[in-house]
């Protein structure tokens, strides 16, 4: 075995860890020693937190901790979100559509989520809330944005509505 001007028996080629034979596999110089994949792996690279193997080529790293990109995953849908924008809640990644339909407000409207992407603007009156273009009138559906209303049990009426007997 040669390698870098040295020369070796094929059974005196050793991994620096285990110290079983190299032989004609592959392996990785590190510092002054050289080590079997399986050993550079386990001593050197990092460990995925999801599935505990090592992350040999690219990987992200959350809160600290390395993934697989293939492991990183919503914790609602299981879609990976490498690459993907994200949030989290309590320390868990969600993709936004998982994330809006757990957590974002719901507008009175449509029934919908809330987000604030792209920087939707959102009414609310007395706990209850509505995308913009969902803040209309219950009887005539003209738009309330900006505008006077009047409130009847539940629903929201433009002023000429509320009046009506």
């Amino acid at each position: 075995m040669e390698y870098k001007g040295n020369s070796w028996h094929e059974t005196c080629f050793l991994c620096h860890r285990c110290q079983q034979p190299i032989g004609t596999k592959s392996f990785i110089p590190k510092d002054t020693g050289y080590f079997c994949v399986p050993c550079f792996e386990k001593q050197f690279a990092y460990q995925c937190c999801a599935c505990k193997k090592a992350i040999t080529i690219g990987g992200v790293t959350y809160q600290d901790k390395p993934w697989h990109r293939e492991c990183f995953l919503c914790i609602g849908c299981r879609k990976q979100l490498s690459g993907q924008r994200f949030t989290s809640r309590e320390n868990f990644p969600y993709c936004l559509e998982c994330f809006s339909n757990l957590y974002a407000k719901k507008c009175v409207g449509c029934t919908k989520p809330i987000t604030s992407l792209a920087g939707a603007k959102y009414i609310s009156f007395e706990e209850r809330q509505w995308h913009s273009e969902c803040f209309t009138c219950m009887q005539c559906s003209v738009s309330l944005v900006g505008r006077g209303f009047l409130t009847k049990r539940d629903n929201i009426l433009c002023t000429d509505c509320g009046r009506e007997k």
